[in-house]
């Protein structure tokens, strides 16, 4: 077996998720994981510290596309057209390899209470992330932890509706519905006056 294989992270990815899909997350073993993924368990290790990181492998990474999206804004956006820069950032990095995975994900999230806590921490890492790119543009903080909680919000509202499997059509563009989801939410936080 070759030491590296170039997709070997994503090929980590789908054989866990397929297994935590079949058998469970908590009997799923990283030998089992890379014995599918045709890998190593040192190769495993490599590029995962355990099995949970696989369901948080990219919240770094979204994170930082969020916050570099903030940066990147206009210097006179306000601070939720920063967030919407953020989730435009964001979303153009998202493939349909991702949306092919969200169920597998979503399935083993919600089979696991360990794996649902982890899921809302990433989400308050995501909230983290923007609020801090958000008073770098010297929003206050009550404003910034609104709008990014706003944000993480659309975030997952929109690619809820671009993974949702059981759509016939091609769901097009994450940022069409990350940016829908995010304008219904204005006008629903307008509403509450």
């Amino acid at each position: 077996m070759p030491r590296w294989k170039p997709d070997a992270r994503q090929r980590l990815v789908v054989a866990a998720l397929g297994l935590f899909a079949e058998q469970g997350y908590d009997e799923t073993t990283v030998a089992q994981i890379s014995e599918r993924a045709g890998l190593t368990r040192s190769t495993f290790f490599r590029h995962f510290a355990d099995k949970r990181e696989i369901l948080t492998a990219g919240q770094k990474a979204l994170s930082r596309l969020l916050a570099e999206g903030i940066d990147a804004a206009p210097a006179d956006a306000t601070p939720m057209m920063a967030v919407a820069a953020g989730l435009e950032r964001a979303s153009g990095e998202m493939t349909s390899f991702n949306r092919e995975l969200s169920p597998l994900l979503h399935a083993a999230i919600e089979a696991n209470e360990e794996l649902q806590t982890r899921d809302a921490l990433k989400s308050i890492g995501m909230a983290a992330a923007m609020v801090d790119a958000l008073k770098r543009r010297d929003v206050t903080e009550p404003t910034a932890q609104v709008a990014a909680e706003l944000g993480v919000l659309a975030f997952k509202l929109g690619f809820s509706q671009w993974a949702d499997p059981t759509r016939d059509e091609d769901p097009g563009e994450l940022a069409t519905h990350t940016r829908a989801a995010l304008d219904e939410l204005r006008a629903a936080a307008a509403e509450l006056r």
